[in-house]
């Protein structure tokens, strides 16, 4: 019942946030927390001064305190829906072999749709209309089955570049949802390959889905069949490396020989994505891994290198 009261608010929340913040050209959330960090760190500064010590300090608690209040009002209750599993006609366990077969049916799907897309002059993947990649995935959000979602799409368009985007590129973070603006920032910075599909999950964010790897699936059934061939191309291929990525473990050959099979076209970008991550490998990188597995596990997740979620939801589903 009162996780029933959350998702209502949450979508008067989301409706009440896009009108206000969306039309702003800029990331008024990243605004927002730059100013937050600005005022932690005076009042942080403040606790060591000893005239202003006391009022430091309690001006800190209280803004943490109400930062944290708000943020669990207005999206932390939402990891405490039920679970996209449990509305599925079928609750199988993922098996291997269903994996392997899934994954050469998506290694197909990318060699024909990446045929289609645009490429730079050495060959790589690069996207031709970003904005036509945001209207196809505002139009799906409207599409997505009924038994799975009766979340409301509000056809506004509230994605925005990062102001952080050099740092995200040493983080291994691709985008994030704000949920006290309701904007959903994406790294700019990225290989093409990853941006569309990126854009569909941290809008299945927008919708309600507060789980990581609900979110991918939502952004799977957005773009999976979708007549823009460049986030058809972005979702099938993150599909495909998700599969990858389960499997790996139980059968490190199996994924060496669909790796060994990509087209020319498909190593051209895999080959950039690489040397893209190789570049921006770090500490920085090592630190937000280890603090975003702490985050999710503490909002009744299971981590973010946990794969098997995503690919337990896309088995049964496709079933």
């Amino acid at each position: 019942m009162m996780i029933s009261f959350f998702e209502s608010s949450f979508e008067f929340q989301k409706k009440l946030h896009q009108q206000l913040f969306a039309w702003i050209p800029f990331s008024f959330g990243d605004v927002l927390y730059v100013s937050a960090g600005i005022f932690c760190l005076y009042c942080l500064i403040g606790c060591f001064k000893k005239k202003s010590r006391n009022s430091s300090f309690i001006s800190l608690l209280l803004f943490i305190n109400v930062f944290y209040f708000t943020y669990q009002v207005f999206w932390g209750m939402l990891y405490f829906q039920t679970p996209i599993i449990k509305k599925l006609p079928s609750q199988e366990e993922p098996t291997l072999n269903k994996a392997k077969a899934m994954a050469l049916r998506y290694l197909e799907k990318c060699k024909t749709t990446r045929q289609l897309v645009r490429e730079d002059h050495n060959g790589v993947f690069i996207i031709s209309d970003l904005s036509s990649v945001q209207k196809e995935i505002l139009s799906k959000q409207q599409k997505l089955p009924g038994y799975i979602s009766e979340k409301k799409s509000l056809q506004i368009s509230s994605f925005k570049p990062s102001l952080f985007k050099n740092v995200m590129s040493f983080t291994g973070i691709l985008g994030y949802y704000n949920p006290f603006t309701g904007e959903s920032q994406y790294n700019s910075e990225l290989p093409s390959s990853f941006i569309p599909f990126t854009l569909a999950h941290e809008s299945s964010h927008q919708l309600g889905f507060a789980r990581e790897q609900e979110a991918n699936f939502a952004g799977y059934l957005i773009g999976i069949d979708s007549q823009n061939v460049e986030l058809k191309y972005s979702t099938e291929y993150f599909t495909l490396k998700s599969l990858l990525n389960f499997i790996v473990d139980h059968d490190p050959e199996f994924v060496k020989s669909v790796l060994d099979d990509y087209s020319g076209k498909m190593k051209k970008d895999r080959f950039y994505e690489k040397n893209f991550i190789l570049k921006h490998q770090g500490w920085l990188d090592d630190f937000f891994g280890f603090t975003n597995n702490l985050f999710l596990k503490t909002n009744q997740q299971d981590g973010s290198v946990t794969y098997s979620y995503f690919i337990d939801l896309l088995l049964n589903y496709e079933k």
